[in-house]
């Protein structure tokens, strides 16, 4: 049930199976965005944390290490008891994630059971990540070997951090990786809450580390650290760029990133208005605009435009504020001062530049960091609001002709993560999928997401790939062996 009060375990690092303090002896405030009051004060890691993470992490990728030794039929049952346990926590999971970020708990319980559904899923994988054999030329039997790539760093983003922590964890586990993971500062409160049921599951000594702090502190120190083989990162682009780059420049690891987005969804004239209004809806405000694939680009036929735009505003002016432990909360806040003042100054943009408020279009009292649903109309494509990711609740509703002109438009952005289409004719859907750039198309739907499709973005939204078995290759390295015979 949800639970505002809910009892806070665990504000330290965890290292090598223990929670400790960081060495400089510094905390920070982790905030409950509905109130802006300190939950608690969080150990605040640093460079010399993460020395001593990755230390252990290396420790527990040595070729006689217990982890290295262990079959991958039992690594992948040890992972399935941590998906176990996480469902048995999902309760106080679920509570300590809405009292950190400010969903509401219904939300938080539903991510919670998807990371379930993820580890799950990369469990089954543990025991099948095969070589191949290769006719090579000559008197040799030619095979290849996929191994685990090392220590992996991961920097995770406080939109939705169980799920995101726990789809950096289930393929590095499950390749047989080691690994030192970062949460956000906004939202460190469930992941060291994962690091205590890591240790109950049973993974050895150094396999899960984790260390809160500060991305140009703690998550700089993990992307040019000389010992980590790889960094996986989820958030925004311009901070990908910086991970990069320090990552080149240490030790040339490996990177993959899965980054910003102002994904377009289509809306033809042949589909019916209101289900397209109400996916539409859905597609930009689930999280309260805070999503990756949030379609806040919404391209509607001419001939609809003003119908759609009418009950897109109702949608959103329906809408109900409350906390995040209310069950009727329709409007919940964002997650930090600096998020909210993001979106307004966004908002304000849009006023200026002339495009038309029909809904919303300011916070929420003084409480917390609320913001009204807000729809803007006669949006154009050189707007600031149409051209750079929000990350918010607000929509702006673009008018289009043709299918060929909707395209070029759709495609008109450094982004690529995700695109959208509402039609009835196929071939007008199938032409859209074909020639749109972006790692996943819904065609008459949004947001289909679970353990075993493959996601990642085009351009600027990122390199390589997460989730399905596709996620298993972005941890494995290829070694190619030849007998001669």
């Amino acid at each position: 049930m949800a639970n505002p009060n809910v009892k806070i375990q665990y504000n330290q690092i965890f290292i090598n199976n223990s929670f400790v303090n960081s060495v400089s002896g510094k905390t920070f405030a982790t905030i409950n965005p509905a109130n802006k009051k300190t939950i608690i004060n969080v150990a605040e890691g640093d460079k010399e944390d993460v020395d001593l993470a990755v230390n252990a992490a290396r420790a527990a990728f040595q070729p006689n290490s217990e982890w290295r030794t262990m079959d991958a039929s039992a690594r992948g049952k040890l992972i399935y008891k941590f998906s176990e346990l996480i469902e048995k926590n999902k309760i106080n999971l679920a509570n300590l994630e809405s009292l950190d970020n400010g969903k509401p708990y219904s939300s938080s319980l539903l991510d919670v059971q998807l990371a379930v559904s993820v580890l799950q899923y990369y469990a089954g994988f543990a025991d099948k990540i095969h070589g191949k054999t290769i006719p090579s030329d000559g008197p040799y039997f030619t095979f290849t070997k996929r191994q685990p790539i090392g220590v992996v760093g991961s920097i995770i983003p406080w939109n939705y951090p169980i799920v995101i922590a726990i789809v950096k964890l289930g393929p590095a586990l499950a390749t047989g990786c080691t690994v030192v993971l970062k949460p956000a500062e906004q939202t460190p409160l469930t992941a060291l809450y994962l690091a205590a049921l890591s240790k109950e599951t049973g993974f050895p000594d150094g396999v899960i580390n984790i260390v809160p702090g500060y991305g140009p502190t703690a998550g700089k120190a993990i992307s040019s650290h000389p010992d980590v083989n790889k960094v996986t990162f989820t958030g925004s682009t311009e901070v990908g760029k910086l991970i990069m780059e320090e990552a080149a420049k240490s030790n040339l690891k490996h990177v993959s990133l899965e980054l910003g987005g102002k994904s377009p969804l289509v809306i033809f004239d042949d589909y019916d208005v209101d289900e397209a209004a109400k996916i539409a809806h859905d597609s930009v405000f689930v999280n309260m605009g805070q999503n990756c694939c949030a379609a806040s680009r919404t391209f509607v036929q001419e001939n609809i435009y003003d119908a759609f735009v009418k009950k897109a505003a109702k949608l959103a002016s329906d809408k109900k504020v409350g906390d995040q432990f209310d069950a009727n909360t329709q409007i919940w806040p964002l997650v930090s001062e600096e998020q909210y003042n993001r979106v307004l100054s966004y908002i304000e943009s849009g006023k200026k530049e002339g495009a038309k408020l029909e809904a919303g279009g300011s916070k929420v009292g003084d409480t917390g960091y609320y913001v009204y649903p807000t729809v803007f109309s006669n949006v154009t494509d050189n707007m600031k609001i149409a051209r750079e990711e929000i990350f918010g609740p607000v929509q702006q509703i673009i008018k289009f002709k043709t299918l060929d002109e909707v395209i070029n438009r759709a495609n008109d952005t450094k982004y690529g993560l995700a695109a959208g289409i509402l039609t009835k004719n196929m071939d007008t859907a199938m032409k859209y999928m074909d020639n749109i750039n972006a790692g996943s198309v819904w065609i008459n739907s949004y947001l289909v997401y679970s353990a075993q499709i493959t996601f990642g973005g085009f351009n600027q939204s990122g390199l390589g790939r997460e989730l399905g078995e596709d996620g298993l290759k972005e941890y494995l390295e290829i070694k190619t062996v030849s007998i001669r015979q």
